[in-house]
């Protein structure tokens, strides 16, 4: 239950807050961010603040513009401290003007979807692994592709630039108690992962949006650039935010996707959740992957899944279980990206997989070998398809499924097929220099 106003300012003024942070979504997964002086703290935190909904991608045509963002007062949390002056920030709910939630607010999304296991007193836990790009600027400041170090996996370089940007990063989680758990380099020059302990979704969400903000502001600060595209560099390997997930009780006590009679440690209800995102996967792929430069990471030979298949061990697998029991057991969905919206790809993992529930359907076997080396005929034996391989594919499987109508709303599952078409016809349009350079001397 939130703190009520009176408590809410007390606080505030204890703190000695000079500005709030008022913060939402758009369905891109953009962060927006309304500033408030101290002057205004009251009436704000009461009635929170106006805003132009027509200039929110996603959000409100002309004609019904006006917003309304109102704190939710669980997520208050001091803004990492940059300078003098003490900033607050709340994530907002977002209402229209006749006082009910608004339905393209992709936090509302969410909040549907896990009431279905609020329900029933359970919970969906995520666990992100939150890969990214740290890169230098040109002499003007505009980013560049150039990495900021020449490290590999796991690599302990010297103490440099890059080094002092993750310490501070995670000097900021844990001051938010973030509960940062692991933080390393990946596999290709200048990329870092970073590991959230696991949350309650609506929380891990909220997070999310926070750990862009401070990423980028500490890169920002030392003069370099972060980047959440998926694929920036050729021939690398992209950024990945594979997504570790269960449903356990409120108390965390009890994990119903475990069961350690079975050969797989997985319960029932474990293998209809797997089935449903494997099932419809194809639909909830341009959420999960949510742009053109998404499908340039989900190619074989990157380490990115690109069949629909599930796995204990195959790293190829678009599903891994990975190993552990009780309240360890999960499974890690391995096609999200970082640079999609949060609130959304998480509502669009948890419909998927109690549709599964819901039908009772049941999985393959494991696909315990490695897909990338097997033969064509090989994979028709074992009914291994492929995911999308473009935006254009996705939205294509996303405009016929009821499910993510349902899931999504009518809204947001409109206004993003809508931006979406428009963002793939832009790209299929152009021309680009590899194909100049490979039919122009030829045809």
């Amino acid at each position: 239950m939130q703190e009520d106003l009176h408590e809410m300012i007390n606080k505030i003024k204890r703190e000695e807050i000079k500005y709030l942070n008022f913060q939402f979504m758009d369905i891109l997964g953009m962060i927006k961010t309304l500033t408030v002086p101290e002057n205004r703290f009251e009436s704000a935190l009461e009635e929170g603040v106006v805003f132009d909904g027509s200039s929110v991608a996603g959000y409100a045509q002309i004609e019904e513009s006006d917003m309304r963002a109102v704190p939710d007062y669980s997520t208050y949390s001091l803004m990492p401290e940059y300078g003098s002056t003490k900033v607050a920030r709340f994530v907002c709910n977002v209402y229209t003007p006749d006082g009910k939630r608004f339905p393209g607010d992709p936090r509302y999304a969410l909040e549907r979807t896990l009431e279905k296991l609020h329900r029933k007193d359970q919970e969906f836990f995520v666990g992100p692994e939150f890969e990214f790009f740290i890169f230098k600027r040109d002499q003007n400041g505009n980013p560049t592709t150039r990495p900021i170090d020449y490290g590999g996996y796991f690599d302990s370089v010297p103490m440099d630039t890059a080094t002092e940007i993750m310490q501070e990063i995670l000097q900021d989680l844990q001051m938010l108690d973030y509960h940062p758990e692991a933080a390393h380099h990946e596999v290709s020059y200048g990329q870092y992962e970073i590991d959230l302990r696991y949350a309650p979704a609506l929380v891990m969400a909220d997070r999310i949006s926070m750990l862009k903000s401070i990423i980028k502001s500490r890169a920002q600060r030392h003069g370099f650039y972060a980047s959440f595209m998926p694929k920036p560099v050729n021939s690398v390997n992209g950024s990945g935010m594979h997504v570790h997930q269960s449903i356990m009780s409120l108390d965390e006590s009890t994990n119903y996707f475990y069961d350690s009679s079975d050969k797989y440690g997985i319960s029932d209800l474990g293998l209809h959740y797997i089935a449903g995102i494997l099932s419809n996967i194809n639909a909830g792929a341009s959420i999960l992957a949510s742009w053109v430069n998404s499908y340039k990471r989900l190619i074989p030979g990157f380490e990115a899944p690109v069949y629909i298949t599930w796995a204990n061990k195959n790293r190829s697998a678009l599903i891994r279980v990975p190993a552990g029991i009780g309240r360890r057991k999960r499974f890690e969905l391995r096609c999200p990206d970082p640079a999609g919206n949060p609130y959304l790809q998480f509502a669009v993992m948890l419909g998927m997989g109690l549709d599964g529930i819901e039908r009772r359907i049941d999985p393959p076997e494991p696909v315990e070998r490695d897909i990338y080396h097997m033969t064509p005929e090989e994979k028709r034996a074992n009914n291994i398809e492929p995911m999308p391989e473009s935006l254009g594919e996705a939205l294509h499987h996303l405009r016929g499924s009821k499910l993510l109508r349902e899931i999504l709303g009518d809204h947001i599952f409109n206004n993003f097929l809508s931006v979406k078409k428009r963002e793939w016809d832009n790209y299929r349009s152009k021309v680009s220099d590899i194909e100049v350079e490979t039919y122009l001397p030829i045809l």
